[in-house]
């Protein structure tokens, strides 16, 4: 799919709620109710019933008894896929409804939702080719036995989302997951469960089986936790900050779960002086202002080699203060309002950070007053004293570039690996050898070169450091999804010492 419009809008449920077993769950008395607002205009959407311990308590129960009984981790591969490539057309058919929902839930432009949408439904296709071509090992080395390895699928996932790029990011934990013959829990962000519910409807309308794919919604500290304690949950996928990774690692370790996170970033974007100029620009504004910056892998720090960096930094504010900023339904708007008040107000607090670290302020650091109401701020720039400042190693996860300046190949590599982070760096130079010393000593899952980000599906995916646990690709995701059986058999009659025997 290379083009999407909005052409109308779409109706949204009068309450969410979880769906468990292919059903939507009417809402319990005792449930907390959570206003779902628009980012863009304030106004009340919904509201979210969240679901407690019992409730999710019974979508566990449903996978379980999906995985334990159910057909689908027994079903012939082709026809699971069939059903995986049926979820991948109806969701490309319901393109437009869930664009409409996911900018109306979240605020982000209508064309970071275009790459979105259609990186959902590609999840699903892709992930079902490499389930597909999932093979065994067989051992004939030792005399007189045959050893034959199989792999199975592992169980029960709980998969949390985030609420950066809802439909992108929860897509792709269910979509390694369910190929391979697992069911799973999917937990969304409280903030933006509207393009969740949708999906899941989908998945079950194109086919899905009861139970494979349950929903439930609600706050990390009640439902979150009660998904990730539960002992019917055999791992756990994440996608998210790295205080919650934290959180979620140490609990599932307590019970011996293995955890799959992809968290948080402060990624190094390095501009050399044999950089492409034009380019270089144009990638690092790509890189901090798309998706309303929020983003894990957004290119925050940008290092500028000090023969350039006057010229460069006075080019990237003059385009930064000419971005678009409105509307996320409209389709030329470039950036939308940050997903909910709070986050708003965190992002704004770092302008009064940078200048307590005797950082410059360079551009925006203030509430878009281009629109009468909505969680705006306009694109915001500081130069940084040094590394040590909390802009530089913080993440902000807002529309919000530090600049540091450098003077050498060594030095700028020096600054990108001081961090507790590792998850992406980009580098623009025209340089080979430049590149390639980047691309070897850099610590980070994934380097850029000449790009801004482009998703590898057949690469692995995920961070050093604080960036995470595993990976998300085909091999990364068919380890952790997947238990290794060895099955030995004797070709040859055995000879055993006779126990006991007269």
């Amino acid at each position: 799919m290379t083009e999407l419009a909005i052409t109308r809008s779409f109706p949204t449920v009068p309450q969410v709620t979880s769906l468990i077993d292919g059903k939507h769950v009417a809402p319990r008395a005792t449930g907390e109710d959570i206003e779902i607002v628009n980012p863009a205009t304030e106004a009340v959407l919904t509201r979210l019933r969240e679901a407690d311990a019992e409730e999710v308590d019974a979508a566990v129960r449903s996978a379980r008894r999906a995985f334990d009984q159910g057909p689908w981790p027994r079903m012939d591969i082709n026809d699971r896929k069939d059903i995986l490539y049926s979820i991948r057309d109806h969701l490309r058919k319901h393109a437009e409804e869930l664009a409409y929902l996911e900018c109306l839930n979240t605020g982000l432009p209508l064309q970071s939702v275009r790459g979105h949408v259609a990186r959902m439904a590609r999840n699903f296709e892709f992930f079902a080719e490499v389930a597909s071509n999932v093979h065994g090992e067989t051992y004939t080395q030792t005399a007189g036995f045959l050893t034959y390895v199989t792999r199975e699928p592992k169980g029960v996932a709980g998969c949390i989302a985030p609420w950066n790029a809802p439909l992108a990011l929860a897509s792709m934990r269910v979509a390694t997951c369910i190929p391979f013959g697992n069911t799973c829990v999917l937990k969304p962000s409280e903030y933006t469960p509207l393009s969740m519910l949708r999906m899941v409807e989908i998945f079950h309308e194109a086919g899905l089986p009861p139970g494979v794919v349950n929903l439930v919604n609600g706050r990390g500290a009640v439902t979150g936790n009660a998904l990730v304690a539960h002992p019917g949950i055999d791992m756990v996928g994440f996608t998210g900050g790295t205080v919650t990774g934290r959180a979620i690692a140490a609990a599932a370790g307590r019970n011996l779960k293995p955890v799959a996170l992809e968290l948080g970033g402060k990624s190094a974007n390095i501009i050399f002086d044999s950089a492409n100029f034009e380019q270089a620009l144009d990638g690092a504004l790509d890189s901090i202002y798309r998706n309303n910056g929020q983003q894990c892998l957004a290119g925050s720090r940008i290092l500028v080699q000090r023969s350039i960096s006057k010229r460069f930094i006075e080019a990237f504010v003059e385009r930064a203060r000419r971005i678009r900023i409105g509307d996320p339904l409209q389709a030329d708007t470039e950036l939308g309002p940050l997903a909910f008040r709070q986050h708003m107000e965190r992002v704004l607090s770092f302008a009064e950070v940078a200048r307590s670290d005797g950082a410059k302020l360079l551009t925006g650091g203030k509430r878009s007053t281009a629109q009468p109401r909505g969680w705006f701020i306009e694109p915001t720039a500081v130069l940084a004293a040094d590394n040590d400042a909390r802009v530089c190693r913080e993440e902000i996860f807002g529309p919000f570039a530090t600049f540091l300046e450098f003077d050498t190949l060594d030095e700028a590599i020096t600054i990108a690996n001081a961090s507790n982070f590792g998850l992406v760096n980009y580098v623009w130079s025209q340089d080979l050898n430049v590149a390639m010393r980047c691309s070897r000593d850099i610590r980070a899952g994934t380097v850029w070169i000449n790009t801004p980000m482009m998703r590898e599906l057949r690469a692995p995916f995920g961070g050093y450091k604080e960036s995470g646990i595993g990976r998300d690709g085909p091999q990364a995701s068919l380890e952790f999804f997947t238990e290794l059986k060895a099955t030995i058999i004797p070709i040859d009659g055995v000879k055993m010492h006779r126990f006991g025997a007269p």
